[in-house]
């Protein structure tokens, strides 16, 4: 497999930040992961990572807790979480169990559920019909927090975290539940950065498929999807870097349902919810 290197090009202003709320539960300490919901623009579904149980949380855009759903599994790390609508269907959630920091896992899982209501307010509750699917690497164990679900394409794809080149792997949606898959390797990708800072922890497509962000603790990479290209094919065109402000631990990433703006939010009690304009 080559290696795809690319060019760095800077956004230099044409981000903003244009609002920034903090989460006011304190449950939501060890956030990993957010998708907007497809309902509702201005409510978004997150969840902490291995301190926590099986919870999905749906909160709105200024730190509001509306909700905690319980999908009820036994989970690791749960690392990463999108949406995507099968045609004719329900919208449906996919949560990430994908963390592995010891690189020790036989499978990882992904759990898939419809989309709640998103008229909840101030609710628990638990959801029954969950499918999981398992997961494992061709080439052997590995940490991840990167799932990225393509509209276009319909495969789900995964991203390594730690390596010095990160991995591209992928499975298509209709993937079969409860049976162990091996993920398809598609890619290597190098990104620049010293170690830490270019771990990748998240990623997210626009509705449209037309644009796509992968995130590490130091940047956020973006890329313009053209008609007829595939997933892979455009993250092998030279990447843009987008404004970033730092954050303590961010490890989620998630567009507007525009796509002309997207959120970031990091680990930590009343982490702040940022929302950025890309013009």
């Amino acid at each position: 497999m080559k290696y795809i290197l690319f060019i760095i090009y800077i956004f230099a202003s044409s981000t903003t930040f244009a609002q920034e709320n903090h989460l006011q539960d304190e449950a939501i300490n060890e956030l990993s992961g957010l998708a907007v919901s497809s309902k509702n623009d201005n409510l978004i579904w997150v969840h902490n990572d291995s301190g926590d149980k099986s919870y999905v949380y749906l909160i709105n855009n200024q730190g509001k807790k509306l909700a905690r759903i319980n999908y009820n599994k036994e989970v690791k790390d749960c690392e990463d979480i999108a949406l995507f609508t099968p045609k004719n269907q329900k919208p449906q959630i996919y949560v990430a169990d994908i963390g592995d920091n010891n690189a020790k896992r036989d499978y990882i899982s992904l759990y898939k559920f419809d989309e709640p209501n998103s008229d909840i307010n101030d609710t628990d509750f638990d959801i029954k019909n969950v499918e999981e699917i398992k997961l494992k690497y061709p080439d052997g164990p590995r940490d991840s927090e990167c799932l990225i679900i393509d509209p276009i394409d319909k495969n789900i794809y995964i991203i390594s975290k730690r390596e010095d080149s990160v991995k591209v792997y992928s499975t298509p949606i209709n993937t079969r539940s409860n049976q162990n898959t091996t993920l398809k390797k598609e890619a290597t990708l190098f990104f620049p950065g010293f170690v830490k800072l270019k771990f990748i922890t998240s990623g997210d497509i626009s509705r449209d498929g037309k644009q796509i962000v992968i995130k590490s603790y130091g940047n956020i990479f973006y890329w313009e999807r053209k008609a007829n290209e595939t997933f892979v094919n455009a993250l092998k065109k030279p990447f843009k870097i987008l404004p970033y402000k730092p954050e303590p631990q961010g490890e989620a990433i998630g567009f507007t349902h525009s796509g002309n703006k997207y959120y970031t939010i990091s680990e930590g009690k009343g982490a702040i919810i940022y929302l950025k304009s890309i013009n």
